[in-house]
């Protein structure tokens, strides 16, 4: 299922719908030999990707779904009804809610928990697959939605692209929104996301409600919010904050003030050698917190050992991908000669999984560590960079046979503290314009 969930999510941000975010869990170092618990699929995040989501048929019912599906080509009764499990997950996995979303997400969770074991194993769909349902991504309740009313006339709206995994989007979404709750305890802090295929899996899974844009924004006019401040977790200028400002366009005129703050690595610039504050002390921040994960003493001291850190960011074909160049610019401008930056889709092209290696293996290094450039660590993090599958970026580093060890760090940006800190920051200046 990841490969057909990272493609549909891809063209749902390009085509105008509003993403912002990804998940795991915690941080941990997993090296290429041990890391299988990280291989799987789930909802992504991070960003803008590949293909084309299914339409909507927002007049047909979960029966009508599941009657179709019953019309299976096998006579197996146990894939018949994998297959009707299937098309209800299918008809979830849309990138927009309708009138029936609430009834289909709950038909599909109590077909999946109808099913044997056997029968789980077999389901298959264009996007379904056991995982969807089966797979172990932590306890849900440790999140919180923040979807309550009782508002008040001042609110702080997180805006991520979500995440399905339970434990990332507790401590990497929920990191942030939490710090900004500490900073400005006379704000409410909401919650949106913007990809409604993982709002819609994580609501058939574990019964969780995630507001969409558009409902956290009606939430806040019909709370008689007056001050607003959209904070997006996104990562950076990108077609995701492009769409998001589109939406608030909208809404402008229900608010006093209605405000977007920066994203993480502010503004863009015009070219590769063009920088930041916000990218200084990201560059600094996630360094440092690899670093101390992977047990050195400083960054040198990694080097001496011959250990280089491969930072995988998620790529856009949108204008600001040069913020990837810019990001190794950075590291380069701060003297960490081996701190190198990637991209899962190759885009700009010399943050491909491959020319990467080879910038790593002509620099000398022989150990590598892996480490998501994305605010939450979930199906990039866990499949595209550490995943088992050939195409993963723990598997090509190993495969090259160019280094002696690879191992990786699943955790999101969004848990560090300082990182924290830069969001705090941006909603204070968005607050001060």
């Amino acid at each position: 299922m990841k490969a057909k969930m990272v493609s549909v999510l891809c063209a749902a941000a390009l085509a105008g719908t509003l993403m912002a975010g990804c998940g795991s869990g915690a941080a941990s170092s997993a090296s290429s030999a041990s890391s299988a618990a990280s291989a799987g699929t789930a909802s992504a995040g991070s960003s803008a990707e590949s293909s084309e989501a299914p339409a909507e048929e927002t007049s047909s019912s979960s029966s009508e779904t599941v009657a179709a599906a019953s019309i299976s080509t096998s006579e197996d009764p146990d894939q018949a009804a994998a297959d009707k499990v299937a098309a209800l997950i299918d008809k979830i996995y849309v990138q927009e809610r309708t009138d029936t979303t609430d009834e289909d997400c709950k038909a599909a969770k109590e077909a999946w928990d109808a099913l044997t074991d056997t029968q789980k194993a077999l389901v298959e769909g264009e996007y379904a697959d056991p995982d969807y349902f089966g797979r172990d991504t932590g306890d849900a309740s440790a999140d919180d939605p923040l979807n309550a009313d009782d508002i008040g006339e001042n609110e702080i709206l997180v805006c991520s692209f979500g995440t399905s995994f339970n434990t990332s989007r507790a401590q990497d979404i929920g990191g942030i929104e939490k710090a900004e709750q500490a900073a400005y305890p006379d704000w409410s802090v909401r919650r949106a996301f913007t990809a409604q295929i993982i709002i819609n899996h994580v609501e058939a899974r574990d019964g969780e409600y995630i507001d969409n844009m558009d409902q956290a924004l009606q939430r806040a006019v019909d709370n008689g919010v007056k001050n607003l401040i959209i904070q997006p977790t996104h990562l950076m200028h990108g077609a995701e904050y492009d769409e998001l400002s589109d939406a608030v366009e909208g809404y402008k005129d229900k608010f006093e003030s209605v405000k977007i703050a920066e994203p993480l690595l502010g503004e863009v610039g015009d070219d590769a050698t063009v920088i930041n504050e916000d990218k200084q002390n990201v560059a600094e921040d996630l360094t440092a917190e690899a670093v101390k994960t992977a047990g050195y003493d400083s960054l040198d001291a990694a080097a001496s050992d011959g250990t280089a850190f491969v930072f995988m960011g998620h790529g856009t074909s949108h204008e600001a991908n040069v913020t990837y160049d810019q990001m190794q610019t950075q590291m380069e401008n701060l003297g960490y000669k081996n701190v190198f930056i990637g991209t899962v889709e190759g885009k700009p092209e010399d943050t491909e999984c491959q020319a990467v290696i080879q910038k790593v293996k002509d620099a000398g290094y022989t150990k590598v560590i892996l480490r998501p450039l994305m605010v939450v660590a979930g199906d990039h993090a866990n499949n595209d960079m550490a995943g088992d599958d050939s195409d993963s970026w723990k598997s090509q580093f190993t495969d090259s046979g160019n280094f002696e060890s690879v191992d990786c760090q699943i955790a999101g940006m969004g848990e560090i503290p300082d990182i924290q800190q830069i969001y705090v920051a941006h909603t204070k200046a968005a607050m001060d314009s």
